[in-house]
């Protein structure tokens, strides 16, 4: 399978939350947005996602095979509360660090281990959906 484009297509949405942070003021990032999660708390939100999935990667690693790790999206409102207490521009640089450490990461990846990952899940290969997703809410907020 050709994994170029989900590549691309994570490394333009890395691109597109990093010029949208550049943008930010600090008191953008403390806006709440229509889901009752303000602008740092849904790049936290991202940074740990994007953290869920190279652990997963490393692990598979060490393993041989990807092991799907029970996560459910209730863990969102559970560390809810976490994301708040990151400062927004901390939370900001572990967004964009961790998608940069991401698409490195799955650009490296074996084509078998990129297929058993997708089988998993593909939104753990294409983050571009799940980064997009969040940066349309946030770049439709600011704009209203």
């Amino acid at each position: 399978m050709n994994n170029a484009p989900i590549f691309k297509a994570n490394r333009e949405s890395t691109i597109r939350m990093k010029l949208l942070i550049k943008r930010l003021s600090d008191a953008q990032m403390t806006c709440v947005l229509t889901n009752g999660w303000t602008v740092s708390v849904t790049l936290a939100h991202l940074a740990f996602w994007d953290q869920r999935v190279q652990h997963v990667i490393e692990m598979a690693k060490k393993e041989g095979r990807v092991i799907r790790t029970e996560i459910d999206e209730q863990l969102n409102d559970i560390i809810e509360p976490f994301l708040r207490a990151i400062p927004v521009r901390e939370a900001a640089n572990l967004a964009l660090g961790g998608a940069e450490r991401l698409d490195q990461q799955l650009e490296a990846c074996s084509p078998e281990m990129i297929d058993q990952l997708e089988k998993e899940s593909p939104r753990w290969v294409d983050r571009s959906l799940h980064r997009n997703a969040h940066l349309d809410d946030i770049e439709v907020f600011l704009t209203s």
